[in-house]
């Protein structure tokens, strides 16, 4: 098969690969026993290069539904199934993912290889808590059966293994009962930073919180933030009996046709939608009733959104930091970025709690404030993540590698110490980081 460029959904980097695709599971042996290095690419919806490779197999087509208990609401599924496409089977008969990141356009394999997290870590924690199984496929095309209790240090380092000690094939995941598909979502404007650091303090008991961050603020309207705190509505809650209240997200969406100019999004158009977006939330109704697509996955609504950026694309950085030195270390990173000139368009700011057990040593959640920030690339960018990343380790703090594109051997040494000697598959991000 003929060599293509291949990137993940910030358009950055690009590398030009081999890629394979599979009908089966037996196809998946006969690839990987022949091809080496190799990794495996779900729907490319990573930021970075944890599944850019030389050669890389995709899983799409790895889609099949194996089983689903409606009694106990467990689902298995091969691992190139979306989320989205779970859902569409789930909500109909009251379950919902428990756990669910920024898109539902990422695939099952993909969602236990990065470990997700999603607005809910600090009451639930993330997907780790809720695989039962899986199968794993090695390099030599054994495939094991990985559980709590069977190959349970190999079931723990995939979790958050970025792909490399082996292919998953099949997961088995405990759902989560719902009587509705809209979630009572609660919106309260912060100010500055410690009030809605002191926001998410107050209000921990919510199962679902985020907070909206404006990086461009500076003085004492440094990191004014709109916080959206969410439950899922009974039935009760509904507002008219005319709603479904099992209701299936919409099909429909907006398409960004092409890649936009890159000056388009700079310092001044991203203040001024800053602040649109701030007055909006303000005289917003306070509580309300929202349909999960809308809560989970705003920007799913916007197909290839990605093109706002430009051609050259951009990085995502998400780091987390402990509570003991969340002020501080945010205050101190906010600073940097507003100084610096570079805006970030989106930025997301949550809470963990404490690290999930089953999880491996490059999983990335652990108790502390984590903040997801989207730069359009450029050298300048390049430089200020540079000093981000010294920042974060001055605070004792990390970056998620599902969403790292660029960060040193050295800085990754640090925040992971404690690696796994041996890996089965290896990604463009291994060869820079290992």
């Amino acid at each position: 098969m003929a060599k293509q460029y291949l990137q993940n959904w910030g358009n950055y980097p690009k590398m030009m690969s081999e890629l394979l695709s599979v009908r089966g599971v037996d196809d998946l042996k006969e690839i990987i026993t022949k091809h080496s290095p190799l990794i495996a690419r779900g729907n490319g919806r990573c930021y970075g290069d944890s599944a850019l490779q030389e050669t890389v197999v995709s899983t799409l087509n790895l889609n099949k539904i194996i089983f689903f208990d409606k009694e106990k609401g467990i689902l298995c599924a091969e691992s190139g199934v979306l989320l989205s496409d779970i859902l569409e089977l789930v909500v109909p008969v009251g379950y919902f993912l428990p756990v669910s990141p920024g898109t539902k356009w990422i695939t099952l394999g993909g969602a236990v290889a990065a470990n997700i997290h999603g607005k809910n870590h600090h009451k639930e924690g993330a997907i780790s808590n809720f695989v039962l199984s899986f199968n794993l496929m090695l390099s030599d095309g054994t495939i094991v059966n990985c559980s709590p209790t069977e190959q349970a240090s190999l079931f723990v380092d995939t979790i958050g293994g970025m792909g490399m000690t082996g292919i998953i094939s099949t997961v088995t995941l405990q759902l989560k009962f719902i009587e509705t598909a809209f979630i009572k979502q609660k919106t309260l404007v912060a100010t500055h930073l410690s009030e809605v650091l002191d926001y998410f303090e107050q209000y921990r008991d919510y199962t679902y919180s985020v907070a909206w961050i404006d990086c461009l603020k500076q003085g004492k309207n440094m990191g004014r933030s709109i916080l959206m705190l969410g439950e899922h509505a009974t039935r009760n809650e509904l507002i008219h009996n005319t709603i479904e209240p099992l209701r299936l997200h919409s099909k429909s969406h907006i398409t960004v046709p092409f890649y936009l100019p890159s000056f388009i999004l700079n310092k001044f158009s991203i203040a001024l939608f800053n602040a649109i977006y701030y007055r909006k939330h303000r005289v917003q109704k306070q509580t309300r009733l929202v349909h999960y697509d809308t809560f989970f996955y705003p920007l799913d609504r916007i197909k290839g959104w990605n093109k706002i950026y430009g051609k050259s694309g951009f990085v995502q950085y998400q780091f987390v930091i402990p509570f003991e030195h969340g002020y501080e270390g945010l205050h101190a990173i906010l600073n940097e970025i507003s100084r610096s000139g570079c805006a970030s368009f989106l930025a997301v700011l949550k809470t963990f709690g404490p690290k999930d057990s089953l999880s491996g040593p490059l999983s990335f959640p652990c108790a502390g404030y984590t903040l997801a920030l989207d730069f359009k690339i450029s050298a300048v960018v390049l430089d200020l993540l540079n000093r981000l990343d010294e920042l974060v380790l001055q605070y004792r703090g990390k970056i998620y590698l599902a969403k790292d594109a660029r960060m040193s051997k050295e800085v990754f040494k640090k925040m992971y110490p404690k690696v796994p000697p041996i890996f089965q598959f290896q990604s463009s991000q291994t060869n820079r980081l290992c």
